[in-house]
């Protein structure tokens, strides 16, 4: 699993780190050389500037090759150890600095941060999930089951580990999603629609309120724990506020009363050969199913897909709509299939989804 922090240290401050600590250490080092050959030259004049540098050079690296400047007096034997003591120092701060670096995993972390900015800049018509809780790792599950692009936000890189455990590879920005640079790095700009489902109604508000600021077409659905903060999250920018309280007491009221058919739906959503779910394909205005019958638009060609209703774009609805109904701009056509049904829809009908699964994927 990757994960990108960029409320931390980025990877184009850790290259300038790096550099400006390397280039550091060489200015040093040839400070110390320049030092070294003028005090040499100023020892033994008659040297001249040649062997003046070339003692400086053995003497940094203590080579012990041999003295090239008469070493006859106190001053000169001072000067010399000096130089040894500073320049071995430089040396040693100029390889530690880049060993450190390498050793303790700074250069691949530099770069594999660089990598993960670039694979997030890539992304378009993603889903962003924020939160860490079981919420959010089965929203994601569901998402990934029928191939939804996704990028996780968790605000402690501690929580990592067990995300790793739970779901394998997946990109993840860590940092604080009420913050803009966070979502933003999630690329929030380029998303289809954002998750909201911290273990906060307070953080959710605020995360769906900034989502909505930095992208005003996006999709927002947000978890509140409190039903009473439903209008409140509505009227900052959610278009749907879910409560997993309410949900959870209207299915077990169902388990009670209505047990197959809770049964029928587990079972379809579980079904890994199958993969069926009720999903929706939006006609826009410049579909060529405009103006056309139901039973003209070649449902046939995509046989696995059972179309189960109708919503008008005056939120009306028609179950098991009649064939001769005539398709409008704005409909929504509800049907029963799998994400390659509903790719195959998409395409027959110039029809448009949250976010539609590539061909490889579906």
């Amino acid at each position: 699993m990757d994960s990108y922090q960029p409320t931390t240290r980025k990877w184009e401050h850790d290259i300038r780190e790096l550099r400006v600590r390397l280039l550091g250490g060489l200015a040093f080092m040839l400070a110390v050389t320049v030092a070294g050959t003028v005090g040499y030259h100023l020892i033994d004049p008659e040297a001249g500037w040649i062997r003046a540098f070339f003692m400086t050079a053995i003497t940094l690296t203590t080579v012990g090759y041999g003295h090239e400047i008469a070493l006859d007096s106190d001053g000169a034997r001072i000067f010399t150890a000096l130089l040894i003591l500073v320049g071995m120092g430089g040396v040693l701060y100029f390889i530690s600095t880049g060993t450190a670096f390498v050793l303790e995993g700074h250069i691949g972390d530099v770069f594999r941060r660089h990598r993960m900015e670039r694979d997030l800049a890539k992304l378009t018509h993603h889903l962003i999930v924020c939160g860490s809780g079981a919420t959010a790792i089965y929203a994601i599950t569901e998402l990934r089951s029928v191939r939804r692009p996704v990028v996780m936000v968790v605000h402690r890189s501690e929580e990592l580990e067990h995300i790793r455990e739970v779901l394998g590879d997946l990109p993840i920005v860590v940092g604080d999603p009420a913050h803009d640079d966070v979502l933003l790095a999630a690329g929030i700009t380029r998303a289809a629609g954002v998750i909201a489902c911290t273990d906060s109604d307070k953080e959710n508000l605020v995360v769906t309120l900034a989502a909505r600021q930095l992208n005003p077409d996006i999709r927002i659905v947000t978890r509140v724990q409190n039903v009473e903060q439903e209008a409140r999250i509505r009227k900052v920018g959610a278009d749907a506020v879910v409560s997993p309280n309410f949900i959870g007491g209207l299915r077990m009221a169902s388990e009670m009363i209505r047990p197959t058919v809770v049964t029928f739906l587990d079972t379809m959503l579980r079904d890994r050969d199958l993969n069926l779910r009720i999903d929706e394909v939006g006609i826009p205005a410049d579909s060529p199913a405009v103006g056309r019958r139901i039973n003209e638009l070649g449902l046939e060609n995509v046989p696995h897909a059972l179309l189960l209703a109708v919503r008008s774009a005056d939120g009306s609805w028609q179950y098991n709509p009649s064939r001769s109904r005539v398709v409008d701009a704005g409909m929504v056509l509800i049907f029963l299939g799998s994400p390659k049904d509903a790719r195959a829809l998409c395409e027959q009908l110039g029809g448009e989804m949250l976010s539609v699964p590539t061909a490889t994927e579906a």
